[in-house]
């Protein structure tokens, strides 16, 4: 079935830093980027809270969801168009796939998610299938379509060649968060050469591949996307306004289940306290809702709710130490914990160790938990090989998974003039050792 109206009487287009411009042809797109829910995502950023260490982050998951749909558009227009095992009939279902894969995310993303329990792919596809006007839309083309939609972002639909697109070890997704990323903090190290990429990419029945001759385009986006990970998403400064963050929602979920009356009601997350969240009313948040419950509580009556929002606001981070979970290390943090309490500091609050972890790249192995499809090369006498077998540099990498710990911590308060200086001192001790 076509879409009513099928292609827009004139192409319009989005002026775009990573890609130039971004192309909307098909009424179907244009009409969806239109709809309240996806409106929404201009009011998500992209980075969370990395704004607070790189300035130049605040681009949202409206910005990233157009640049995946642009490379899968232009995979499936320029690329595929005319190959074998590639079905044209599937280009619509793509295009809405990419469009829309990031739909549910909420605000702060991750941070949010891990507080209150939630997933937001669970209601990327609620927003999909449920009364929506991303749903209307896409019923437009049919009662099934929006279900075929759903089944691509949540890597069931049966044809494994359109999940692959967007989401695999070389997908749209992780294309354009890298560049897009990397254009936005500034930094350079998730640049890589797309264009190569994308000429080289190739259909297969079950997944794209890749030439042979894009091997070393490959391993410079496997590379990227290592360097970002540890450059940007898991900068410290950046996990220490994450902490922050994640215990003002904790301390607000902890007082409202004490019976604690708010100055500022929080009425928006009364669903979230008691786990009972609907659509309706997770439509309802976005970044800016957030942060105004943030400005408010600084004048709190607790004061750790107030001292915590004040921290996010004028961005007062902890500071931290390397902390590696040994058995002398969990001494030391004993020690300190007992020492904050009597230093009148609450350690469930502002003693806080945080971990990050990573695998760049890895393949399925036999028996291992996971499923991770690994990326092939397409040789010139048509063989398919794993990446790892024919790049040295890929195989140095692939499946070592990186760690990294730190403890978190509030050091104004380790001069406050209130801690005693034996305590004060016997801490400084412990954390500079």
């Amino acid at each position: 079935m076509a879409y009513p109206g099928g292609q827009l009487s004139e192409e319009k287009v989005f002026k775009d830093p990573v890609h130039r411009y971004i192309h909307v042809r098909d009424k179907i797109i244009w009409d969806l980027i239109g709809t309240k829910e996806f409106q929404r995502l201009r009011r998500i950023k992209q980075l969370g809270t990395t704004y607070l260490t790189f300035h130049g982050a605040e681009h949202s998951r409206f910005n990233h969801s157009l640049g995946v749909y642009e490379i899968i558009r232009r995979i499936i227009d320029d690329v595929f168009v005319g190959r074998e095992h590639w079905d044209h009939s599937e280009r619509l279902l793509c295009l809405c796939a990419a469009l829309l894969h990031d739909l549910g995310h909420g605000p702060f993303s991750h941070s949010f998610e891990k507080v209150f329990h939630l997933d937001h792919e669970n209601f990327t596809q609620a927003i999909i299938l449920e009364d929506t006007e991303v749903n209307a839309v896409l019923r437009r083309m049919g009662n099934d379509f929006p279900k075929k939609v759903a089944e691509v972002i949540a890597k069931t639909y049966q044809n494994k060649l359109v999940v692959s697109l967007i989401s695999s070890q070389i997908d749209a997704d992780r294309m354009d968060y890298l560049l897009r990323d990397a254009y936005y903090t500034g930094v350079s190290y998730g640049n890589f050469d797309m264009e190569r990429i994308l000429r080289v990419m190739r259909p297969r029945e079950d997944q794209v591949v890749i030439k042979r001759s894009g091997m070393h385009a490959v391993e410079d986006y496997i590379m990227s996307r290592y360097q970002m990970y540890w450059q940007v998403y898991f900068h410290p400064v950046t996990r220490s306004a994450e902490v922050i963050l994640t215990k003002i929602l904790h301390r607000a979920k902890k007082l409202y289940e004490s019976g604690y009356t708010f100055q500022t009601k929080p009425v928006h997350f009364y669903s979230l306290f008691v786990g009972n969240v609907n659509l309706q009313d997770y439509l309802k948040l976005d970044e800016a809702v957030i942060l105004y419950y943030f400005q408010q509580w600084q004048e709190e009556k607790d004061e750790i709710l107030r001292d915590l929002c004040s921290r996010f606001v004028h961005r007062r981070l902890f500071k931290y130490v390397e902390f590696s979970p040994t058995n002398e290390q969990m001494k030391k943090l004993m020690e300190l914990t007992l020492l904050f309490k009597k230093a009148g500091i609450d350690p469930e609050y502002y003693l806080v160790v945080d971990s990050s972890s990573d695998l760049p790249y890895d393949f399925y192995r036999p028996g291992e938990e996971g499923e991770r499809l690994p990326i092939y090369l397409l040789m010139p006498n048509g063989e398919l090989r794993e990446l790892s077998r024919e790049s040295v540099l890929v195989d140095a990498i692939s499946g070592k998974r990186r760690t990294d710990h730190k403890l978190y911590f509030p050091d104004d308060f380790l001069y406050d003039f209130s801690t005693k200086r034996a305590t004060k001192k016997k801490i400084m001790e412990i954390l500079e050792g």
